[in-house]
């Protein structure tokens, strides 16, 4: 599914125009990523939690030349999904 079919779905669903929509996927969107940029965990009971993880450096090889490299260490989002979430999707 792609944002536009989430849009027309949530529009469909909660018998709201589709620029409504799209403004409420945005805006949910947006405050999961402040809270993230934020460092905080965000818990969607029975949906799951996003958090962020630190990364450290690592050696990588470079599939085309096979040479060494060094991959930085980094800060990378993370989704844990819920006992729910889990259980409908198996």
């Amino acid at each position: 599914m792609t944002k536009a079919g989430l849009i027309a779905s949530v529009a469909k669903e909660c018998k709201i125009s589709k620029a409504i929509a799209e403004k409420t996927l945005n805006s949910v969107t947006s405050n999961i990523t402040k809270a993230l940029k934020k460092k905080d965990k965000l818990t969607l009971t029975g949906f799951g939690t996003f958090s962020v993880a630190k990364r450290k450096a690592r050696v990588g090889r470079n599939p085309q030349t096979g040479a060494e490299i060094t991959i930085k260490a980094c800060i990378v989002p993370k989704f844990k999904p819920g006992k729910e979430l889990k259980k409908a999707v198996s």
